[in-house]
C-alpha cells in the first residue's frame, strides 16, 4: 500500500514538474530605444520581461569572426522587468571597424526552470564623425521670432539642425538641390520663453550618436511680453466646458481649469506633430496677410485667470485674437497645403495650413470651416467664417503662426524687408523662384459663402 501511496505522489510531482517545466515563459528580450548604429562608444538600453525575474543577463558584439562580451549581470534580479544600459562600441571591442555587425543579448530567467532567451540585433558600425560649418551671415534675432542658417555638413551623418536651449529645428536641402545635399539650412525658432542669453547650437550627428556643434554669429533682442486679466464668470465657464469637458465631473471652475492646462498641453503636442506634414519647397508668395480686424490680445501674453475674485490659473496666449464683424470671412495669409482642417480642442474648429519648410499658419475658434485637408489654398482665399468655437467667449480669429511647430511672433512674416533679408536673401535665387511657383498655383477648393453682420462683439478666450 504504501508503494502504491509512494508511486501515486511520484507520479503528481512528475505531472507538476513536467506541467512547470514545459508550462514556463521565456524571457522577453527586447531593445527599449531603437539602435541602428554604434559608434566609439555608443548607450544602449534594453528591456527585458520575464514574471520570474532575470537570473543572469549579457550583452556582446560580434563582427567577422570576432566576438566581445560588453556587460554582464548576475543580481538575480526578482523584478518582472528590468532595464540594462550599457555602452557599445570600438573603445569595448577595438577590433570593431565600420560595417554590419551584432548584438547579442542573452536573458536566463530566474526560475526553476532557467530558460535562455537569445536577441541578435543586426547594428551598423559607424566609427567616421560628422562636420558643420555654420554660415558667415549676421543673425539678428528676435526673442519669439525665427531666424535661417545655412550649413555645411560632412562626414558621416544622419541629422542636423539648430538647437535653442531644450528647442531644436531640422535642416532643409537648399531649394533647387537633392534631399541628399550636404547643402542645407535650417529655418529655427527662438521661442518667447527661452532666455535671450541662451546661444543657439547648430548641430549634426551620426547614425551612432555621435554628436559635433557649432555656433554662429547672433544677436538677440530681448522682448517684453504683455500680461492680462481675465475675469471668469459662470455663463462663460459653462460655454466652454459644455463644449469641451460635455462628461466631466467637478466644479464648473475646475473642470475650466483643466481644460486650459491639460487641453492646451495635449493640444500644442499635436499641433507640434504637424510640422512633419511640410513640404520640402516654398509654397508661399510674398509678406504673409494680416486678418482684419482689431487686435485683442497679442502673442506670448501672459494670462491671470481670475474666479469670484481668486486668482485661479495662469496660461500663455500664443497668438493673436483678431475681431472685426460677427461671422467675418476668415482668409489665407499665404499660399499653402491645407494640414488640418477640424476641431481642435480649446481652438474649437481650426484649420492649419502648410507654407513649406516647417513653416505654418493656424486659423483658430472659426464657425464654419470652408476648406479639407489636402487643398491647395491661395494668399487671402477664404477659409472659413469666424466664430466662437472652443475657449473663446466671443466671436473672433486666433491667429497664430509656427516655425517646426513652435509657436512664433508671425509680426516678422507681414514684413516685406524682413523677409527678403532674414530669408530669401540666404537661400538663393531658387527661392524666389518658388514663391514665383507658388503664385501661379491654382486653387483646390472654391470659396465657402459667408453670411456678415456689421457690429463688433468683444470677446476672450
Amino acid at each position: 500500500m504504501l508503494k502504491y501511496v509512494l508511486a501515486v505522489v511520484a507520479a503528481i510531482i512528475l505531472i507538476v514538474f513536467g506541467l512547470v517545466w514545459f508550462s514556463g515563459k521565456k524571457a522577453e528580450v527586447k531593445l527599449a530605444r531603437p539602435v541602428a548604429a554604434i559608434g566609439t562608444s555608443t548607450t544602449v538600453l534594453v528591456q527585458v520581461n520575464d514574471p520570474a525575474g532575470v537570473k543572469r543577463f549579457t550583452a556582446a558584439v560580434e563582427q567577422n569572426g570576432q566576438k566581445q562580451k560588453l556587460f554582464e549581470d548576475t543580481s538575480k534580479s526578482k523584478q518582472k522587468g528590468v532595464i540594462y544600459s550599457f555602452d557599445a562600441g570600438q573603445k569595448q571591442a577595438s577590433f570593431l571597424k565600420e560595417g554590419p555587425a551584432t548584438l547579442i543579448l542573452q536573458a536566463k530567467s530566474n526560475d526553476f526552470r532557467g530558460a535562455t532567451t537569445t536577441l541578435e540585433q543586426s547594428v551598423n558600425v559607424v566609427l567616421k564623425p560628422p562636420t558643420i560649418v555654420a554660415d558667415g551671415h549676421q543673425h539678428y534675432i528676435n526673442q519669439g521670432g525665427s531666424e535661417l542658417v545655412v550649413l555645411d555638413l560632412g562626414g558621416n551623418w544622419t541629422e542636423a539642425g539648430v538647437r535653442v536651449a531644450n528647442y531644436s529645428a531640422g535642416t532643409f536641402p537648399m531649394p533647387g538641390e537633392p534631399d541628399s545635399s550636404n547643402h542645407r539650412f535650417s529655418l529655427f525658432p527662438f521661442p518667447w520663453d527661452v532666455s535671450a542669453q541662451t546661444i543657439p547650437l547648430a548641430f549634426a550627428r551620426n547614425g551612432a550618436g555621435t554628436e559635433v556643434t557649432t555656433t554662429f554669429w547672433v544677436k538677440v533682442f530681448p522682448k517684453k511680453f504683455r500680461a492680462s486679466n481675465i475675469q471668469l464668470n459662470d455663463r462663460e465657464l459653462q460655454k466652454v466646458v459644455g463644449e469641451l469637458d460635455p462628461s466631466g465631473s467637478g466644479s464648473l471652475i475646475d473642470r475650466f481649469v483643466k481644460i486650459n492646462r491639460e487641453m492646451r498641453r495635449a493640444n500644442a503636442q499635436q499641433i507640434y506633430e504637424l510640422h512633419n506634414n511640410t513640404e520640402h519647397r516654398i509654397l508661399w508668395n510674398g509678406p504673409f496677410i494680416p486678418i482684419k480686424g482689431a487686435r485683442e490680445s497679442y502673442f506670448a501674453d501672459r494670462r491671470s485667470y481670475y474666479y469670484n475674485g481668486k486668482k485661479v490659473d495662469e496660461q500663455v496666449h500664443l497668438g493673436y485674437d483678431l475681431a472685426a464683424t460677427t461671422n467675418m470671412p476668415v482668409k489665407a495669409a499665404n499660399s499653402g497645403k491645407v494640414i488640418w482642417a477640424d476641431r481642435l480642442g480649446i481652438y474649437g474648429n481650426c484649420v492649419i495650413i502648410d507654407h513649406g519648410y516647417s513653416l505654418e499658419s493656424l486659423y483658430g475658434h472659426m464657425s464654419k470651416i470652408g476648406v479639407k485637408v489636402g487643398d491647395t489654398v491661395q494668399k487671402e482665399q477664404q477659409i472659413g467664417i469666424s466664430g466662437s468655437t472652443g475657449m473663446a467667449f466671443g466671436d473672433h480669429v486666433h491667429f497664430s503662426m509656427l516655425v517646426d511647430g513652435v509657436q512664433i511672433d508671425p509680426k516678422e512674416w507681414w514684413d516685406e524687408h524682413w523677409i527678403h533679408d532674414r530669408i530669401l536673401s540666404k537661400i538663393g535665387p531658387n527661392a524666389t523662384a518658388e514663391t514665383a511657383k507658388a503664385a501661379a498655383r491654382p486653387v483646390s477648393t472654391a470659396h465657402p459663402e459667408a453670411a456678415v453682420h456689421k457690429h463688433h462683439k468683444k470677446h476672450r478666450g
